[in-house]
C-alpha cells in the first residue's frame, strides 16, 4: 500500500516530512510518494522555480527508503489537478494496488471543492493526517473507516482519520524568516536549507 502527499514544498519541512512519517508507520505503507505541484489551484502560485523546490525535495529525503520523489506533476502542462496525477498513477500501479493520498484536516475541509472530488475518490482513498482528539469534519460519512486494514481490502473509496504529529511549522514562516534574515534552522533539513542559501531564494 502507497501514500501520496503533494503540495508546493516551498520549501520542504518537517511539518510535511514527520507527519508522512506517522501516516506511514501506523498504516503500514510501503512508501510514501512527494509530488511537487506546478501549478496549485486553490494557491497562489509557488514562490521559488518548480526545478529548485524539486531539487530541495530530493535532497530533504535522500538516502530514506520510504520517501519516493515524483515529479510528474511539474512535467505536465496547466493546474496540477490530483486527479490528473491519480488517473495518471493508476496507469503504472494498475487499478487494485491501494492507494492512499495524504492530506491535512484544513485541505479535507476544502475537499468538495476540489476539481472531480468524486472520481478522485474512485482512485484513491483518503487518509486525513489531523490532531489527536481533533473532531472529524462531516463530510462523506458513509466513506469513513476506523479500520487501516480495510483500506487493504479496496483500492480506493475509504476516509481514514490519522492522529499525526503536529508541527507548528509552516512554509509561510520560513519564508518570512529568511526575507528577514534570521535563521530557519531546525524547521526544515538541512539539505533543503542548504539549496535555499545557495540559490538566494525568499529574499
Amino acid at each position: 500500500m502507497e501514500g501520496i502527499l503533494g503540495g508546493t514544498f516551498d520549501p520542504i519541512h518537517y511539518g510535511h516530512l514527520r507527519t508522512a512519517v506517522d501516516a506511514a508507520q501506523a498504516l503500514g505503507l510501503a512508501r510514501v510518494r512527494l509530488v511537487p505541484l506546478r501549478d496549485p489551484p486553490h494557491r497562489q502560485r509557488p514562490a521559488a522555480p518548480a526545478a529548485i523546490r524539486l531539487a530541495m525535495v530530493r535532497a530533504a529525503v535522500a538516502g530514506d527508503s520510504l520517501f519516493r520523489v515524483d515529479d510528474r506533476e511539474l512535467r505536465r502542462s496547466g493546474k496540477s489537478y490530483t486527479h490528473d496525477t491519480l488517473l495518471s498513477l493508476r496507469g503504472e500501479v494498475g487499478a487494485t494496488a491501494p492507494l492512499c493520498l495524504l492530506l491535512g484536516s484544513d485541505a479535507f475541509r476544502g475537499f468538495p471543492d476540489w476539481h472531480r472530488p468524486d472520481d478522485i475518490l474512485e482512485l484513491a482513498h483518503l487518509v486525513v493526517m489531523q490532531r489527536p482528539g481533533e473532531a472529524h469534519p462531516p463530510l462523506y460519512r458513509e466513506r469513513h473507516t476506523g479500520e487501516p486494514e480495510q483500506l487493504r481490502q479496496q483500492p480506493a473509496g475509504r476516509i481514514l482519520f490519522q492522529p499525526v504529529t503536529q508541527l507548528e511549522i509552516s512554509a509561510t514562516r520560513i519564508r518570512e524568516l529568511v526575507q528577514r534574515g534570521l535563521s530557519p534552522r531546525y524547521l526544515l533539513p538541512d539539505p533543503a536549507l542548504a539549496i535555499i542559501r545557495d540559490e538566494g531564494l525568499y529574499r
